[in-house]
């Protein structure tokens, strides 16, 4: 599996985990909810620390691009968290009235940032950054 393949996966992974959520949700099992999002939300953290401690400065420092794609990725990566952070809070509450729609607004955001990412930046990481597969298995230093 090439490292572009890897990242891809681990986006549709947590699209799978997120719409678990949305499942449990529009089902009414909160707990079953609370589950699903943890688990979702822990893999999204994974992958976005992924991307911010390794592949982000690797691509930056073998370009030179420092204010370009990466500074929007993590700028979106903020978003998603910040809504992630309201998502939980309804969970949590006695109500899932919120949820609905930071979920939707959530996945508009998922699906713009991902495909930015599947089309653009990581084919330039995959062109600029040498052995990009030990890099994101934690084997380059």
């Amino acid at each position: 599996m090439t490292a572009v393949n890897r990242l891809i996966d681990e986006h549709r992974h947590c699209d799978d985990l997120f719409a678990a959520t949305e499942a449990a949700v529009q089902a009414g099992r909160v707990g079953e909810a609370k589950e699903a999002f943890a688990g979702f939300r822990t893999q999204m953290e994974a992958h976005f620390r992924l991307e911010e401690e390794r592949l982000f400065p690797a691509f930056e420092q073998a370009t030179g691009i420092h204010g370009g794609p990466t500074q929007v990725m993590r700028s979106e990566h903020a978003d998603m968290r910040a809504l992630m952070d309201e998502m939980e809070a309804s969970l949590s509450s006695t109500g899932l009235a919120t949820f609905p729609g930071l979920a939707e607004t959530l996945l508009i955001l998922m699906q713009q940032h991902n495909m930015k990412e599947e089309n653009i930046l990581y084919p330039m990481c995959q062109a600029h950054v040498p052995d990009m597969g030990a890099l994101l298995a934690g084997e380059a230093a």
